[in-house]
């Protein structure tokens, strides 16, 4: 199985009530980075017969955008186990769930997005280190009791590939 780990893009700053957090949504910037990341993961070839999203706004509407991009049908599935404060024994029972897909994306919050890609491809089940930043994206494949990092890319990374590529396909103007 292949799992892509998102980090939900910029949601601007933290509100301090928590149900009014729950609530807050992309800013500009976070809509763009997930018009970014879309593409790039399109441009990868990127497929995959699940999306699985935190409940939380700012996670679900990363997840509608990046699904857009790569023409994602199916429906957004939502699940606690990506809440922030869930635990990798909730993330670890949500994959189980879905063992029978090829390939899932995930999409949620740090610092437990983060932890769980660590947990899952460290031997012996401690936290490699590995930091998801905002809109950034992991791939990962499982087997059996194993995982293997594929890749990782941030979301600079991202935007400065979207920049390149836009750049190389302009048609080029001749001067006489």
């Amino acid at each position: 199985m292949i799992i892509y780990f998102l980090r939900h893009a910029s949601a601007g700053e933290r509100v301090s009530n928590p149900k009014k957090d729950e609530r807050r949504a992309l800013d500009p910037v976070g809509i763009q980075q997930c018009g970014y990341v879309g593409r790039a993961l399109n441009a990868l070839d990127v497929q995959v017969s699940i999306i699985i999203s935190s409940p939380l706004k700012r996670a679900t509407q990363t997840a509608s955008l990046v699904g857009n991009e790569l023409g994602y049908e199916g429906k957004l599935v939502l699940d606690d186990a990506l809440r922030p404060g869930a635990s990798f024994a909730d993330f670890h029972k949500m994959v189980d769930k879905y063992a029978r897909h090829e390939a899932i994306m995930v999409v949620g919050h740090n610092p437990n997005l983060s932890e769980f890609v660590g947990r899952a491809i460290s031997e012996n089940g401690c936290e490699a280190n590995l930091e998801l930043k905002k809109a950034g994206v992991a791939k990962i494949e499982t087997q059996r009791n194993s995982a293997e990092l594929q890749w990782c890319l941030p979301p600079k990374i991202v935007r400065t590939l979207h920049a390149s590529s836009a750049e190389s396909s302009r048609p080029k103007t001749s001067r006489k």
